[in-house]
């Protein structure tokens, strides 16, 4: 199940950037499973990662990889199927044999190839199947290839996830252009399971990691399917510069707000977009918390109702069992919260406040609002002027379908 049409929107090529997707084997015969990205000399990159203790192989070679690189990559190799996560020194040396394979051919220093993988935890990592593969994905380098790409990196996703958007400045046109990949074990806390996002203007290193940080606190830190932060989570930002522009060296610059404002437009875009293909999900819902005292606390307490598997279910039912609500914003650690001052609303319909039922509110008011794909749970606090919005999905039995047969 998914939420919504899915549909790509146009894919606006990046000049500098190529992308090459195969079927290597590492999956399903005749599934995409192994994608190659190629970034031009000179591309700036900035990056996140998990902040899981366990990260995966891929994602301390990525770092390391990435400081050896003075920040700037020549490619990107991600494959699915397999987490190589949890695998130890072993799987730190099958992820540099892949970053040496793509070196190796396409004459650069290992250093300069990103590792990312996704999949089964705890499995070693198909080197050989992945090397054998590598050849074809040069041959495949394209700058059209986003909409494969964004196939090729996917797991247990129903469809893909990509965005793309074009601005101007000062008569000159620019491009951010960008794909996801997650469904499932899903609560960022830095990024997403995988993203990489693309653009061609010139700027600092600096401003484009505080471009990236920025957008992503903002967006794949505000989503949620199942409270799981994965060991594997990546959000990589290329910067190429081809558009020829003066390089942004100010951040109170109008260049740099209006890529600041695309680079988080793709981000939200992507971010929401895995939402609706949450494992699972049968409802896209928005938890909206404000008149909190900080944000953080508006944070606690969207996240409390967003992870809570009671209101989860009830969503998934479309039954506005509104007590799991209460009880959820009460355990949210909120200090001297004045529950009578609380007030809890679905879709707009008044369905708690005094710290009991609305009475203006009815069961058949309560069943129409949780009944609609996208679902507004509104909380008012009235105790402050801080507010945040955190996106999350339902609980269908689909969702302990998909993660009990995960393996087999």
């Amino acid at each position: 199940m998914a939420v919504g049409s899915g549909d790509l929107p146009q894919l606006h090529r990046v000049e500098g950037i190529r992308l090459g997707t195969v079927c290597a084997g590492i999956k399903k015969p005749g599934r995409k499973d192994l994608v190659l990205i190629e970034a031009a000399a000179g591309t700036q990159c900035a990056a996140v990662f998990t902040r899981n203790a366990f990260c995966a192989a891929p994602v301390t070679i990525a770092r390391e990889n990435l400081e050896r690189s003075n920040s700037q990559p020549g490619y990107l190799l991600v494959n699915t199927g397999n987490a190589n996560a949890g695998t130890g020194e072993p799987g730190l040396r099958d992820a540099l044999a892949c970053c040496t394979a793509v070196a190796e051919l396409a004459g650069v220093s290992p250093s300069a190839v990103l590792p990312f993988s996704t999949g089964v935890i705890g499995e070693p990592l198909p080197v050989d199947t992945i090397v054998d593969a590598i050849p074809q994905a040069l041959a495949e380098l394209d700058e059209e290839g986003w909409a494969d790409a964004a196939e090729g990196i996917l797991t247990t996703d129903t469809r893909p996830k990509a965005e793309s958007v074009r601005f101007q400045y000062e008569g000159r046109e620019f491009v951010v252009t960008g794909i996801a990949k997650g469904a499932g074990m899903i609560r960022p806390n830095m990024a997403t399971m995988l993203a990489y996002l693309t653009t061609d203007v010139a700027i600092e290193p600096a401003l484009l990691q505080k471009i990236l940080s920025a957008s992503v606190e903002h967006t794949f830190n505000r989503i949620t399917i199942d409270g799981d932060t994965s060991t594997n989570d990546a959000c990589v930002l290329l910067a190429t510069g081809a558009a020829g522009n003066e390089p942004v060296a100010d951040e109170n610059s109008d260049l740099y707000g209006a890529l600041h404002m695309a680079v988080e437009q793709v981000c939200l875009s992507l971010a929401q977009g895995l939402v609706r293909d949450g494992e699972g999900a049968s409802k896209f819902v928005t938890v909206e918390v404000n008149g909190g005292d900080s944000e953080q606390e508006c944070l606690d307490v969207a996240f409390t109702i967003a992870h809570s598997p009671l209101v989860k279910t009830a969503l998934f039912a479309s039954d506005p069992n509104w007590g799991r609500l209460l009880a959820a914003i009460g355990r949210a650690g909120v200090d001297d919260l004045d529950v009578n001052k609380v007030a809890v609303y679905l879709n707009d319909v008044l369905i708690a406040e005094q710290g009991c039922r609305a009475s203006s509110y009815t069961e058949e008011q309560g069943v129409a609002a949780m009944s609609p794909e996208e679902i507004v749970v509104r909380i008012e606090l009235h105790r402050g002027s801080a507010e945040a919005t955190v996106w999350t999905t339902d609980f269908s039995y689909d969702y302990v379908r998909i993660n009990a047969e995960y393996r087999t």
